[in-house]
Parts: structure tokens; C-alpha cells; sequence
């Protein structure tokens, strides 16, 4: 749910290319192609992806809204190649061939594939997997990284960690998340992080795969972002619609989550310490969010992930075509892809809050934007 931007992404899996508009973008905010490089090359490590990680080098190409490495205002239109296309050329030709690909009729459990091809009614699984695939997040990364640059020249910094891998769960962590990256499951718990690792590996053996759970925080918001009046405007509303959005995600929980379901009131709530220095809470309950809107602490969000769909071997299911039992198509698959959700994660995250600060504070360019918000005077 975004209200100041308008986003759109286009491409499939294994076409040509992926290609992405962010309209809405202030003028004047600066980007490198190392700023894109970086977050791309984020999304793609991790222990447990696959073989393809290695194949895509993700370059953007930048078709307009940049200038000098400095946006224009206008809106920003991004093409991320894929470099294994030729080999899928006769598959997914946009015209008619001689010799069509073989359609597959057996839709991956716990994929898009099955309701995918009742909607639409499609008779081949290739034209519903090639869209939902996860890839599509690549081009999301990439729109993000404006919204991060706007957001670190307003002092907001939004990072992520993984707490959970399987059945192995790490503490939850909130001090230095840069050394997340440091890790190969990005766990900031090395023990935990040790035996993360070891259980990717017991499961490739396995032919199995596994989801987990990452944690996002945003730090440095102004307080004010969102809104209490409209069920829509509600910034957790908006933030749990994005993180929901990607692929493998199953819940969304700010703050202390579901254990505020057995929490009294006495001890629920951020109440606040008044003493010579002001006022200021001496916890974060909450998660940085009250009556949908920004409080001024730390925005904090777990997401929970499932494990992945395509398994080797493929699951029981249907033909389809025939009505007969059948395996699920098996595609290249991630054991476990959830750090490279992580970064997916940050993404949607710098997205919606880099469109909350621009619905509250305005601004058709970033001076604009940093000289409303430093004249409101709201901040922590």
C-alpha cells in the first residue's frame, strides 16, 4: 500500500530481462552504480542458494530518471538483464514457434502454479511460475535503492538480521546489525549462525529445504509517520502488506509479536521514564509503532518465511490435463533462501517508510524534503 510512490515490475524468470518504474522519485537524490551493485549482490548470497546466484551478475541498466548519477524527478525506469535467456528463447518466445516446449500440467504444491493456471486458464504451469517466481525480487531490490539513499540523507538507516533457520533459533538481536553481512546466513549469533549453516547442509543431503525468520529495524524515524485516522494510512498496515508480498512469507510481527498475547497491560506497554532529561520509554514493546503511526523508537518487524516449494524430487500432486497423481515439477531451487529474503526485506521496508516520509514532509526534490523535515521539528 503505497501512497506517494507508484511502483511497477515487469519481466519473468527466465525472459530477457526484469524491468521496474518507480514514479515519484525527488530530484536530486544521488545513486552509483556500486549503491545498485551492493544491494544486489546482497540478495543473491547466502548459504543454501542455488547455482543460478553464481550465473546472474544482476547488472541495472538505468533507462531514464538519472542524470550525473543524480535523479531527476522524473520517473525512474530500471532493466536488470537476465544472462541465461538465450537458453530459454524457444520456451518463452513472445510469438509463435515451430515445435512449441512441452507443456507441464503439474503444478508444485504450496507454489502459485495450481491456482495461478485456474485463474487465468492457463494449461501449462510455465506461464505462472515464470511470474511468481521469487526472482521478480530482484527488480524490487533495485527500486529500493533510491528510497535507501533518501532515507540515509534523512538519518533514517534500515538493516535486517536472521534469527531463525529451521529449528534453530538465534537471540534476537538489535546492536550492530552491519555485521549481519559478515555472516553466510547473516546471524549475528555465531554460534547459532555455526549450526544454521550445518543444518542447510544436513538438509541439501536430505533433498529437503527450510524457512526460517529475519528481523527488520529501522532506525532514526521521525515520529508521525502514517497515520491513526484511515485503516489504510496505518503504517504498520502498510508495512505488513509489503513484507506479506514476498514470496515464501507467511507472518509479519512488529515488536514483541504474538507474546504480547499473553502479556499484561502493566507490562505490554512502553510506558515512559520522565526524569531531568525529558521524557523517553526504556523499552520497545511495540516495536516503534502506536496507532499506526511512528513513536520515535526503533522500528522492529520479524518476518517468518516457509520452506521453499520446489523439492527435489518434487511433492505429490496432479496431472492436470489427465486428473491422474502425479510429482510436482522441479525447478533449480534454493535450500533455503531465507537470508537473501532478509535483503528482500529491507527493501520493502526503505519503500514504504521512504513513501511515508514523503506523504508527510513533501518535497519535489530531496533539499525540499530535508528542509521540511528539519523544519517540523519532529523527531525522537
Amino acid at each position: 500500500m503505497l501512497v506517494h510512490f507508484q511502483l511497477l515490475t515487469a519481466g519473468e524468470s527466465h525472459g530477457p530481462a526484469l524491468t521496474g518504474i518507480l514514479e515519484g522519485v525527488p530530484a536530486g537524490v544521488p545513486l552509483t552504480k556500486d549503491d545498485f551493485a551492493l544491494q544486489l549482490k546482497r540478495r543473491r548470497r547466502g548459504h543454501g542458494r542455488s547455482a543460478r546466484q553464481q550465473l546472474e551478475v544482476d547488472e541495472v541498466v538505468v533507462v531514464g530518471g538519472l542524470r550525473y548519477g543524480r535523479t531527476t524527478g522524473a520517473p525512474l525506469c530500471l532493466r536488470i538483464d537476465n544472462h541465461e535467456a538465450a537458453r530459454w528463447q524457444h520456451t518463452l518466445s513472445p510469438w509463435p514457434v515451430d515445435g512449441p516446449a512441452a507443456k507441464n500440467t503439474v503444478p508444485r504444491p504450496g507454489h502459485a502454479d495450481r491456482a495461478g493456471m485456474i485463474k487465468f486458464d492457463h494449461d501449462d504451469v510455465r506461464d505462472v511460475l515464470e511470474r511468481a517466481s521469487a526472482r521478480e525480487t530482484a527488480m524490487r531490490v533495485a527500486l529500493s535503492v533510491p528510497c535507501r539513499s533518501i532515507l540515509r540523507e534523512c538519518g533514517v538507516v534500515v538493516s535486517s538480521h536472521v534469527v531463525q533457520i529451521g529449528s534453530v533459533r538465534s537471540p534476537t538481536l538489535a546492536t550492530e546489525l552491519a555485521a549481519a553481512d559478515a555472516s553466510p546466513v547473516r546471524c549475528l549469533d555465531v554460534d547459532a549462525g555455526a549450526r544454521m549453516v550445518s543444518l542447510i547442509d544436513d538438509a541439501a543431503q536430505a533433498g529437503e529445504t527450510l524457512g526460517g525468520a529475519f528481523v527488520v529495524v529501522a532506525r532514526g524515524l521521525p515520529i508521525g509517520l502514517g497515520s491513526h485516522t484511515q485503516w489504510n494510512r496505518r503504517l504498520n498496515a502498510r508495512l505488513g502488506a509489503a513484507l506479506l508480498s514476498i514470496p515464501s512469507v507467511k507472518s509479519v510481527a512488529f515488536g514483541d509479536g504474538a507474546a504480547l498475547a499473553a502479556t499484561p497491560g502493566t507490562q505490554a506497554h512502553d510506558a515512559f521514564v520522565v526524569d531531568h532529561l525529558g521524557a523517553r520509554r526504556n523499552s520497545n514493546h511495540a516495536g516503534g509503532l502506536e496507532g499506526g503511526m511512528s513513536n520515535g523508537e526503533d522500528v522492529v518487524v520479524e518476518v517468518a518465511c516457509k520452506a521453499l516449494s520446489t523439492v527435489p524430487g518434487g511433492l505429490p500432486s496432479t496431472d492436470m490435463a489427465t486428473g491422474t497423481a502425479a510429482r510436482g515439477l522441479v525447478e533449480r531451487s534454493d535450500v533455503c533462501a531465507v537470508p537473501s529474503a532478509s535483503i528482500v526485506g529491507e527493501a520493502m521496508v526503505c519503500l514504504v517508510l521512504c513513501d511515508a516520509l514523503l506523504e508527510k514532509f513533501g518535497g519535489d526534490s530531496l533539499h525540499q524534503l530535508q528542509a521540511h523535515l528539519a523544519a517540523s521539528g519532529v523527531r525522537a
